[in-house]
């Protein structure tokens, strides 16, 4: 019996972004279809089956679509076939299911589209943002000051 991992989506003008949550993915399959549909396969780390199919709000370029797999995630950037702002994720306006969410961190409004600098927008569409974080602090210790230099004493 296959599961379904977390899908976060965000979206701009010109594309969608997929973030799938499966960390130590393996043998990832994903197919973008013309018409819009979306499928994704994969392993996960204990060898059970994820895989889930949508069925997207509109049109897309199946050549446009880029996958990054990542340590944490996948990564997934399609292109719209047409520019311009979908109403939803999916064709359907039934509730989406429970697996999928919006993506906060990617999200955008039309009119804040065009004063955003996007890396999103770039080729590598944030293959770099996927695995660990990085960190200036040394062994994971946050900064905390010398209380008593503070003070003064």
């Amino acid at each position: 019996m296959s599961r379904h991992p977390e899908v976060l989506w965000a979206q701009r003008s010109d594309k969608v972004y997929l973030t799938i949550a499966l960390p130590d993915a393996k043998n990832v399959s994903v197919k973008s279809e013309p018409q819009g549909l979306f499928s994704f396969s994969a392993t996960g780390k204990q060898g059970e089956s994820f895989d889930f199919s949508l069925e997207l709000y509109g049109s897309v370029i199946s050549e446009g679509c880029k996958v990054s797999v990542g340590l944490r995630n996948i990564i997934c950037s399609i292109q719209k076939e047409q520019k311009g702002w979908w109403k939803r994720l999916l064709k359907s306006d039934e509730k989406p299911a429970p697996y999928i969410k919006v993506d906060w961190n990617k999200w955008c409004d039309e009119d804040e589209e065009e004063s955003l600098n996007s890396d999103f927008g770039s080729d590598d569409d944030g293959a770099a943002d996927v695995g660990e974080d990085e960190s200036s602090d040394e062994d994971g210790m946050l900064y905390i000051p010398d209380l008593k230099k503070a003070v003064g004493k």
